[in-house]
């Protein structure tokens, strides 16, 4: 099946999220007959079922627009801001970067690269990071926005680069993982494996902290990546793949999977989501679920976003259920930002929906504008940001 896209067929298996299924990452585009957004790594989802009306109820919370500014198209691709503790940093897919005032989103600088982009963006240790639809990955300085390095990897950069330790950790779309050195670029170590012919990708991002980078992969695979050197630190199964047909069997890691001290946790579509030991793996709990957007954690809850788009928040430390709201059914929800005693999410027409973290019920709701948002909202303490596929960069506070 190398070298050939398979497409699925249109009222087929609806695969809900933002996705591409590809050959090892040799595909670019899916077509569906019916109304879908598709994009370089997939981002969108078969609108098969109307969404959900909005429901009306009493807001506990005033939710408001802090400042609002604005960067490329999203286009295809799948695009996040960052953050530092001065600055926003937005990208889209024309190539064009952006830094803005953390606190009043005046735009500091802004740089065109020229270049598609496929994936962004990424910020820490002084870098701005993007990465390239013919696998370049970029680095600026975040102070001026002036490129201090660019460097070429094997295929389309999939997920916004990490930095950690003095290490760039860049994923490609043919399922490698590069550690590049953060000060010129060059390549400090690879860490590669084969993906199965029919896959989800686009969503599977990077969880990095203390030196070690978390990975989710197709068939349901998280791994566990030291930083300094590249090695494989352990391998754990989410979920297994069930099953007759390869459709059936897709079973990918969604999103990037979350950390704290003691735990990783991932979840799977058409699978589970299960919570492992950061230092050996092993495994905490796991409970069945589909998701196709991604997860988030706190203190006390874990909460996934599932692929009928219905919130679900679970115990952290047993995996019990404690709510589920699914109001906002098949509005193509955004993975979970966890934001105290509360959880943001976002959806197809740029509304966010504010939850209480308590007992899910909707404390406060606002369209930022009329354009689907794909990217998880950022916290940027206080409020957080979302990015919409039109480019919109907006700041929200709770009050």
């Amino acid at each position: 099946m190398k070298g050939s896209c398979l497409r699925v067929p249109p009222l087929g298996l609806m695969l809900a999220g933002s996705m591409l299924f590809g050959v090892l990452g040799g595909c670019s585009m899916l077509g569906k007959t019916t109304d879908t957004v598709t994009g370089w790594f997939g981002a969108g989802k078969p609108r098969a079922a109307k969404p959900a009306e909005l429901t009306e109820f009493k807001a506990s919370r005033q939710l408001n627009r802090a400042w609002n500014s604005a960067t490329a198209e999203s286009g295809r691709g799948v695009f996040s801001p960052a953050a530092d503790t001065e600055a926003v940093y937005a990208a889209g897919e024309s190539g064009r970067i952006a830094r803005f005032n953390l606190h009043s989103g005046s735009e500091v600088w802004r740089v065109d690269l020229g270049k598609t982009l496929s994936a962004g963006v990424g910020a820490g240790g002084g870098l701005v990071l993007a990465g390239g639809l013919k696998g370049e990955v970029f680095a600026l300085e975040a102070a001026n926005g002036r490129k201090k390095w660019e460097a070429k990897l094997s295929s389309a950069i999939s997920a916004a680069p990490q930095v950690d330790s003095g290490i760039v950790v860049v994923r490609t779309g043919d399922g490698r993982i590069y550690g590049l050195d953060a000060a010129d670029g060059t390549r400090k170590w690879l860490y590669t494996r084969q993906l199965p012919a029919l896959s989800l990708q686009g969503l599977s991002g990077l969880g990095v902290s203390n030196g070690v980078a978390y990975a989710g992969y197709p068939g349901g695979k998280l791994v566990a990546i030291k930083l300094s050197n590249g090695i494989q630190l352990w391998e754990v199964n989410v979920s297994l793949a069930r099953g007759a047909t390869e459709l059936e069997r897709v079973n990918d890691v969604a999103g990037r999977p979350v950390v704290d001290e003691r735990k990783v946790c991932a979840v799977t579509f058409q699978g589970r989501v299960a919570c492992f030991g950061r230092e050996r793996g092993e495994l905490l709990w796991a409970r069945d679920m589909s998701s196709d957007a991604g997860l988030s954690m706190d203190e006390q809850y874990v909460y996934v976003t599932d692929d009928k788009d219905a919130v679900t928040a679970m115990d952290k430390e047993t995996g019990r259920a404690a709510w589920r709201q699914d109001k906002l059914a098949n509005r193509q929800l955004t993975a979970p930002l966890a934001l105290g005693k509360y959880v943001a999410v976002a959806d197809l027409e740029g509304y966010v929906h504010v939850l209480s973290a308590e007992d899910g019920s909707f404390a406060a709701r606002l369209q930022t504008e009329n354009s689907v948002v794909r990217a998880t909202p950022l916290d940027i303490g206080p409020g957080f940001v979302v990015q919409t596929v039109k480019g919109n960069v907006t700041a929200l506070k709770l009050n």
